[in-house]
């Protein structure tokens, strides 16, 4: 039977959905993460979702007392049980910064940078400074606050000493400490040729870099200084691309850091995608990258030689190309000649 309670908050109301199966944890700031499923509706006759974090395939997860933009949720997670399902009706007072958090919760589900496109400055001033989110729905909602409803499912309460916090919770110290550790496990990974996994590692530490690299003045040494981490970090996931035979993937990453970095006399890069693209049959493009890399370095100028030898073995000259298609289509033409009666 479902039952409705009044938080001590006002504009909040609470309906148990299903109840939890341990005890009503304790919550002291900073001490416990949360780890929980939601989904965001509005409150109007068709309950319009908004969000739904099983759909994102992750669950969301804050540390309780932290200062999470959207403190209401606090509030309504630490009144539920591990395992408990809870509807929350909640007054506009309390909803007017959801685009935001949605925003950077939508960006985590798919591997970007929860900060993309915004300026050093509060959630609040990010929203009127840019006055769209990139998301129709959202900026519904920013130009017109109004009462949302949330349906939580507590998962998780876990221990902040012993869990891998998402990279919008770390401070800027935090996130460039772990970065070296995210590279050795992504290295550790490699050796024991788990590939996937090693350029999972590889892409977390990029985009910890990528995000604090945002709060830096482009052009500026500290800028300039993170941008050269992220290119072994970029180049280390690259090829991993290429032993996991995603070519299409290292070429647009390969392109990608070699736009940024066209004075870095980016050799490796140059190489993993001429590779890619002789993998894929894009001889003309694997040619220009192969003999870049020999116009850069001059030493690599023999393993050049040889992959450019390797690469005109592979592909056969027009001429010759054509001259042995052309007794395969004679022959086929021969066949579907009518037989005589």
């Amino acid at each position: 039977m479902e039952e409705t309670y009044l938080l001590n908050l006002p504009g909040v109301r609470k309906k148990i959905l299903a109840g939890g199966t341990a005890a009503l944890p304790h919550f002291a700031p900073g001490t416990k993460v949360l780890v929980f499923h939601f989904q965001t509706l509005l409150d109007n006759f068709e309950r319009t979702i908004i969000d739904d974090s099983r759909l994102a395939g992750r669950p969301a997860e804050i540390f309780f007392g932290k200062m999470f933009k959207m403190e209401v949720w606090e509030t309504l997670l630490g009144s539920m049980r591990v395992g408990e399902v809870a509807e929350f009706w909640c007054d506009a007072i309390h909803t007017g910064l959801y685009p935001i958090v949605s925003k950077g919760m939508r960006l985590i589900a798919q591997g970007k940078d929860p900060l993309e496109g915004q300026r050093h400055m509060c959630g609040m001033g990010n929203m009127f400074h840019y006055h769209s989110t990139g998301f129709p729905e959202l900026d519904e909602l920013m130009r017109t606050p109004q009462p949302l409803i949330f349906i939580m499912e507590l998962l998780q309460v876990g221990d902040p000493m012993s869990y891998q916090r998402e990279s919008w919770m770390m401070e800027k110290d935090e996130k460039l400490q772990t970065v070296p550790i995210f590279h050795m496990q992504g290295n550790l990974l490699v050796k024991q040729r788990q590939y996937r996994e090693a350029a999972s590692k590889y892409k977390e530490a990029v985009l910890l870099l990528k995000t604090v690299q945002s709060r830096e003045m482009p052009g500026d040494i500290d800028y300039n200084n993170l941008g050269r981490m992220i290119i072994p970090l970029e180049l280390n996931y690259c090829q991993c691309m290429l032993e996991l035979e995603e070519y299409y993937e290292a070429i647009e990453h390969t392109t990608e850091l070699l736009e940024k970095h066209k004075g870095n006399n980016c050799v490796k890069g140059y190489y993993k995608r001429a590779k890619a693209h002789a993998a894929v049959w894009n001889e003309k493009e694997a040619r220009r990258d192969f003999n870049m890399v020999a116009h850069l370095d001059i030493t690599l100028a023999s393993l050049i030689g040889r992959e450019l030898k390797a690469l005109t073995n592979a592909w056969p000259s027009a001429f010759t190309l054509q001259q042995a298609l052309i007794p395969l289509f004679t022959r086929k033409r021969r066949s579907q000649t009518f037989p005589t009666t």
